[in-house]
């Protein structure tokens, strides 16, 4: 059966069997935005209290919070995130379909990958027991015709995602010839900024409401109560601060059912340390998180770290874990 008739089958049966609905569905529902039923409910809490507890009770330098969805306009300038906290969108204009400019390229670059491993796989089963796979990789010509390939576009990539220039961005889909999923053209408007945050207006009247942001993410909570925490609790650096709620996003590109909605919740943990051991601490995480996810026992083969092309000004590093979905 075919990945994608797999996840059809996998949402159709968390809606019959009370894990997920659609939101607002008598009145033809609302897009990408979900309600968990009587069952999902349970199994999302106990995810919730699995993280909760490993985090919390099983670190005694890690504490947690509750903070408010709504906070101070400034926060979120400061932050950065009314100026800079956007997706780069470009359009179809055969389709009419948008796209985040820089997942095309990052599923271009999949393809590329995939192309290799299956080169490997096939050398592996001819092979045998003398396959080489380290001296194939180095010496066979498709994989290093894809290779080089994979190097130099990803090179352009993650200079176009670092200088922000969305005119880089759009040339490399030209220049790989990355057509529409839908209609298979090529042919696409330019790249442009889309913030996601929800704006909304605080006050009894609207000549002096104060215009308010739905949070995007739960750290700047965290950040904002660093001093409160560590003074009431004692707690000495290095430390961390844990909370889990709601977030919201104004996708534009929303799909693939609960795994890309307008609001969700986030767990998260907030490791504050010494300068210069920044790194180190980092490393430990990435493996403590990583035992973490493979404890819920879907395969250690299923799971992947992904470095960030683009690094925010404060990050010195950045890993996603990643999880084989039956979409990619």
């Amino acid at each position: 059966m075919a990945q994608e008739d797999v996840f059809k089958k996998i949402v159709s049966h968390c809606k019959e069997y009370g894990f997920v609905f659609p939101s607002s569905e008598i009145y033809d529902g609302l897009g990408a935005v979900y309600d968990y039923g009587q069952m999902g409910v349970e199994l999302k809490n106990n995810i919730k209290k699995y993280w909760w507890d490993s985090m919390t009770l099983l670190h005694e330098n890690v504490v947690g919070i509750d903070s408010a969805i709504f906070m101070h306009p400034t926060i979120w300038k400061a932050s950065g995130h009314v100026d800079a906290f956007n997706d780069p969108l470009i359009d179809n204009k055969d389709s009419k379909k948008r796209y985040r400019a820089d997942v095309l390229i990052e599923e271009y670059l999949a393809k590329i990958d995939e192309k290799i491993e299956k080169e490997v796989e096939k050398a592996a089963k001819r092979f045998g027991d003398s396959f080489d796979e380290k001296m194939y990789r180095e010496t066979n010509p498709r994989v290093l015709e894809n290779q080089q390939k994979r190097d130099e576009v990803h090179a352009r990539f993650a200079k176009a995602l670092n200088d922000s220039n969305l005119d880089d961005l759009r040339q490399l889909i030209v220049d790989c010839e990355i057509a529409c999923p839908v209609s298979g053209s090529r042919n696409w408007t330019e790249v442009r900024q889309f913030n996601l945050m929800f704006a909304t207006e605080m006050g009894s009247t609207a000549e002096g409401a104060m215009k308010v942001y739905l949070r995007p993410e739960t750290a700047q909570g965290i950040f904002v109560n660093f001093l409160n925490v560590q003074k009431t609790g004692r707690m000495k650096v290095p430390f961390g601060i844990a909370q889990i709620g709601k977030a919201f996003r104004n996708e534009i590109v929303a799909r693939q059912f609960i795994f890309r909605m307008r609001e969700f919740e986030q767990m998260e943990m907030q490791f504050f340390v010494a300068p210069g051991t920044e790194l180190d601490w980092f490393e430990y995480w990435k493996k403590e998180r990583l035992k973490w996810h493979q404890a819920l026992g879907f395969g250690n083969e299923n799971y992947q770290f992904h470095d960030h092309d683009k690094l925010a000004h404060y990050a010195n590093a950045a890993t996603d874990i990643e999880f084989r979905m039956p979409f990619g």
